[in-house]
C-alpha cells in the first residue's frame, strides 16, 4: 500500500526474435499500463471511422504507406486516453529519428528498453521456429519442441518451416532492424534514458533486469 506510485512512459525496442512481445506482456501485468502499437492504434481507428482513421484507410487501400502526420496524430489521440494516464509501452513506434522527434511534442518518456540479443541467437530462434498451419500453434525445435517432430501437440496437424524462417531471409530483417533502430539507441542516448538489458537469458532473468533498470 506505501509503494509510490510510478508513471511509466516506455519505449519498447528488440529485434525480432529478441522476446519483446512476452516481456511487453509481463510489463503490461506489473504496472497496469497499456501496450500501445501502431498497428492496433490504425486498424482501431479504421474501425471507428474518425477522421484520421479515414485518411489512414485511404493509403491503406491505395497501397501506400501512411504518412507520418497521421500516425503521429492518431498517436497524440491515443496517447490523450485514460487508460494511459499511469504510462504505456509503446511497441513499433517511433521507427525512424523523425518520428522520435514528434513523439517529443506529445508526451515526456521516462526510458527506453533495448532488449539486446547476439545475432546467433536471434538467427537459431527465428530459424528454429515450426508453426502449425492449420491452428496456429507455434513450436521450436530447440526452445520448445513438439512431442512427436513435425506434428502439432493441439491438433495433430503437420508442422511447417515457414519460408521467411529461412536463414537469409532472417539475416536480411536482422540487418534491416539494425539499420532502423541504431539512430534511435543513438538519439535517445544521448538524452539518458536507454535501459540496455541482454535478452538472451530466462524469460523470468531478462524481465528482474528490466524493472531494475527502470528502478535506476
Amino acid at each position: 500500500m506505501g509503494e509510490e506510485v510510478r508513471i511509466m512512459r516506455l519505449v519498447l525496442l528488440g529485434a525480432p526474435g529478441a522476446g519483446k512481445g512476452t516481456q511487453a506482456k509481463m510489463l503490461v501485468e506489473k504496472y497496469g499500463i497499456p501496450q500501445i502499437s501502431t498497428g492496433d492504434i490504425l486498424r482501431q481507428a479504421v474501425k471507428d471511422g474518425t477522421p484520421l482513421g479515414l485518411e489512414a484507410k485511404k493509403h491503406m487501400e491505395a497501397g501506400g504507406l501512411v504518412p507520418n502526420d497521421v500516425i503521429i496524430g492518431m498517436m497524440r489521440e491515443r496517447l490523450k486516453q485514460e487508460d494511459c494516464a499511469p504510462g504505456f509501452i509503446l511497441d513499433g513506434f517511433p521507427r525512424t529519428k523523425d518520428q522520435a522527434e514528434a513523439l517529443e511534442g506529445l508526451t515526456m518518456l521516462n526510458a527506453v528498453v533495448n532488449i539486446d540479443v547476439p545475432l546467433d541467437i536471434l538467427l537459431a530462434r527465428l530459424t528454429g521456429r515450426r508453426s502449425c498451419p492449420s491452428c496456429g500453434a507455434v513450436f521450436h525445435v530447440l526452445n520448445n519442441p513438439s512431442k512427436i517432430e513435425g506434428v502439432c501437440d493441439a491438433c495433430d496437424g503437420e508442422l511447417v518451416h515457414r519460408k521467411d524462417d529461412n536463414e537469409k531471409t532472417v539475416k536480411s530483417r536482422l540487418d534491416t532492424y539494425t539499420s532502423q533502430t541504431q539512430p534511435l539507441i543513438d538519439f535517445y542516448g544521448e538524452k539518458g534514458i536507454v535501459v540496455n538489458v541482454q535478452g538472451d537469458g530466462k524469460i523470468k532473468k531478462v524481465f528482474a533486469n528490466i524493472v531494475e533498470g527502470l528502478g535506476r
